[in-house]
């Protein structure tokens, strides 16, 4: 009998572990609202999803981290395509774990015309469930497209990364996102 006893709190344990505890978010899916943020960017402002309600959509393009042969094709990419981005007239901006510091300086290395938002304690990254093991330490390499009024109208999970700038321009033209 106290074997049984025993393995009772083991089990629990191995399930909490497996099936994760309520301190999760539930995955995000296209209709929910938005988890609101407040972070620092690399142009050196606050940029929080309240500033952009009713006025204009937003797009989120996570990546894993600054420097690396991937995100910097991606971030490349948009620089690339900031004159079509920029005449939709959404806030788009990259965000990775990362630290402030290297963001700005990754920023600067590419000279982007746009802000790198840092979330270093991941809270935000947790909030848009884009912490995934096996790698929970980095961000996943999702974009998430939101509306004027908060709603996540897309979720996009398969990043061309030397073609993130084009693909955005396309799905924030097809979702009707752009205003004027």
């Amino acid at each position: 009998m106290g074997r049984v006893i025993a393995r009772v709190p083991a089990l629990g344990l191995a399930l909490a572990l497996v099936t994760g505890t309520s301190a999760v978010a539930a995955e995000l899916k296209v209709g929910d609202k938005a988890p609101p943020f407040s972070l620092v960017g690399t142009d050196g402002k606050t940029h929080s999803l309240a500033d952009f309600k009713g006025k204009q959509a937003v797009v989120l393009a996570w990546f894993p981290k600054a420097d690396t042969p991937g995100c910097t094709a991606e971030c490349k990419s948009l620089r690339e395509n900031s004159a079509s981005l920029k005449s939709l007239n959404v806030a788009y901006f990259t965000i990775s774990v990362d630290k402030p510091q290297d963001n700005k300086k990754f920023a600067e290395k590419l000279g982007l015309d746009y802000p790198i938002l840092s979330d270093p304690d991941k809270s935000v990254a947790q909030a848009y469930g884009v912490l995934l093991p096996p790698r929970a330490n980095f961000a996943t390499r999702w974009t998430f497209y939101i509306d004027k009024d908060g709603t996540i109208r897309e979720i996009d999970k398969k990043i061309r990364t030397k073609q993130a700038g084009e693909d955005v321009a396309e799905k924030v033209k097809s979702l009707g996102l752009a205003s004027k």
